[in-house]
């Protein structure tokens, strides 16, 4: 059947003499002129917002002027708040300061895509209030895809331009209940589904600490305004790591709680509909203790009652605050991605701290990880084949950072049956990674699939209360990787996204960095596979001393206090380590 734009084209073809390549061509061009004049306007735009910030730090400082800033940047969140309550600092000193730091940073790493000039009558509000809440003068950072009101929600992608919500999320309101002022959101990587930070509409964001490296993602934008001092707490989501990921990559601290601990209602996703792999937000700071004071500050009533599909689960501050021994299992490999030499000794070093502090380590092994990754994670997230992947990009430009992606998911789910099993005697991860983005063919085999999801869950789970453990510290992707990488080697996501998976809470604390014996030992890393993945990798963690390493602390579904403990626990061990060294 012809459609109506072939009989428009064969018509122009008979009117004008050309052919059909050619008018295709012309389209082609035109189509590439609109999208690059879309940008453009958006990215004038963005100069605009960061124009009036600028006004706004000038105006601010000269009313409130500030002696020294780098006294309020060194400030914890409740030391922040407590100064503002009782009047040794005003909300006004605090937010010109951050914001100007922002802008600082921005100008050097490209992570502010949007300011929040509301931010001021946000200010004005707070000091009129009687409660002031927990966050009361705290400045915030967003992730780009948090919903705010009047703002865009773009992902990077041409066809979110221009579509300001209409309200804020959930989250959001409940942050201003708390007394937080959000005066800017961050960079993402084009449709959120990578672990670099890049888009052809804001462009790419740098790692803080090595411009050759990326700063992770998807919240890359976030990981890295707050490494760099420009944030001191933001919001971010993960589906596959994209909180604990940049976290490790820029030496801060992360954390992913349970799926439905935190309303995500005006938060865009980017697997609208996946049901598989669970997507969560969460915070990001420098320390944990700024993470549990964010927690404590959005497990509120407010919260419960502005989303009542969330679970009424207040902080539990007497798991988090128990001072008796635990009992941690642990693992420092996954058996699917080599860890790194400075990720092995990374948990090899805490499990030894921990044994000191008097908890008892017990070795784990997850269950069957590999069948995990690849017959449950990549099939479930593309159960669709990668359309709605691939529907993204129609009419946008593609981020050369996106282009390995693309082109998989572009292949004909025939084709892809054929390229894996060609290349399966030679490449065996890569022919199960081809097979299993071919997508689910029906209805029956999903929910087919939604079941071995569960069994799966629960398997991991047996397992664990058979061994009388706690929580898990384990390995996390370090140190950062090289950019344009991370669309290269999803595989080596494969630390992160199992607990999205299974749905456990999973956060990640800095723990030591990259030494000259670990960049030795990266010259003879060859993976377990010895394919293209593992060579690729080895290349992206290379030239990496003094880079940030971190580890994962885990815990089952629900104990997300306890997850956090944990990871209290380890930053306090580290932090008494260095104090120790020479």
């Amino acid at each position: 059947m012809v459609t109506r734009d072939q009989t428009t084209l064969l018509a122009v073809c008979t009117l004008t003499g050309f052919s059909a390549g050619t008018i295709f061509l012309l389209q082609r061009c035109i189509r590439g002129n609109q999208i690059r004049k879309k940008i453009k306007v958006a990215q004038e735009r963005r100069e605009v917002v960061l124009g009036l910030m600028k006004e706004a730090v000038i105006r601010l400082s000269a009313q409130h002027p500030v002696v020294d800033l780098e006294d309020i940047l060194a400030l914890s969140i409740p030391e922040l708040s407590c100064k503002c309550k009782d009047g040794s600092l005003s909300p006004e000193m605090v937010l010109h300061t951050y914001m100007r730091k922002a802008l600082d940073v921005n100008a050097e790493l490209n992570c502010v895509t949007d300011f929040l000039p509301e931010c001021e009558a946000q200010l004005e509000h707070i000091k009129k209030r009687k409660n002031k809440g927990l966050l009361f003068g705290v400045p915030i950072s967003l992730k780009e895809n948090f919903y705010y009101k009047g703002h865009d929600s773009t992902m990077g992608l041409i066809m979110h331009l221009n579509s300001p919500a209409t309200k804020d999320s959930v989250i959001v309101q409940v942050l201003k209940i708390q007394g937080a002022i959000p005066f800017v959101k961050t960079n993402i990587p084009q449709s959120m589904l990578n672990y670099d930070c890049s888009n052809p509409i804001f462009g790419r964001t740098l790692n803080p600490l090595n411009h050759k490296k990326t700063p992770g993602g998807s919240s890359g934008g976030e990981a890295a305004l707050i490494a760099a001092g420009g944030s001191i707490l933001g919001l971010g989501s993960d589906i596959g790591g994209s909180i604990r990921l940049p976290s490790s990559f820029c030496g801060i601290c992360g954390f992913k709680p349970t799926a439905n601990r935190l309303s995500k209602l005006g938060v865009k996703s980017s697997s609208p509909g996946q049901k598989s792999v669970s997507a969560m937000i969460g915070p990001l700071a420098r320390d944990v203790d700024t993470v549990v004071q964010c927690m404590r500050a959005l497990l509120c009533e407010e919260m419960f009652q502005l989303d009542p599909s969330v679970p009424p689960l207040p902080f539990n501050e007497e798991v988090f605050s128990s001072s008796r021994p635990l009992c941690i299992g642990y693992y420092d490999t996954d058996g699917i991605t080599m860890p790194t030499p400075s990720m092995k000794r990374a948990v090899l070093e805490t499990k030894t701290l921990l044994e000191e502090a008097g908890h008892k380590l017990v070795a784990f092994t997850p269950p069957l990880i590999d069948d995990a990754i690849f017959d449950l994670v990549v099939k479930g997230l593309f159960a669709d084949g990668g359309s709605t992947f691939l529907d993204k990009f129609k009419g946008d430009i593609v981020d050369p950072t996106l282009k390995a992606q693309v082109t998989t998911h572009g292949i004909p789910s025939w084709l892809k049956g054929l390229l894996s099993f060609v290349v399966k005697p030679v490449y065996p991860r890569v022919a199960r990674l081809i097979k299993n983005v071919k997508g689910i063919r029906s209805v029956k085999d999903l929910w087919e699939h939604h079941e071995e999801v569960e069994a799966y869950r629960q398997n991991f789970i047996a397992l664990w209360k058979m061994q009388g453990i706690d929580a898990i510290i384990c390995p996390i992707l370090s140190p950062a990787l090289a950019i344009g990488y991370p669309g290269k080697v999803t595989t080596a996501a494969s630390y992160s996204i199992l607990y999205n998976l299974v749905d456990f809470p999973s956060g990640v604390v800095p723990v030591t960095t990259v030494t000259k014996e670990d960049e030795e030992g990266v010259k003879s890393y060859e993976g377990y596979y010895k394919d293209i993945y593992d060579k690729l990798l080895k290349q992206a963690v290379s030239d990496s001393i003094g880079l940030p390493v971190a580890v994962q602390c885990v815990a089952l579904p629900w104990q997300d206090e306890l997850c956090l403990r944990l990871m209290k626990e380890v930053e306090t061990l580290t932090s008494k380590r260095l104090r120790k060294s020479p």
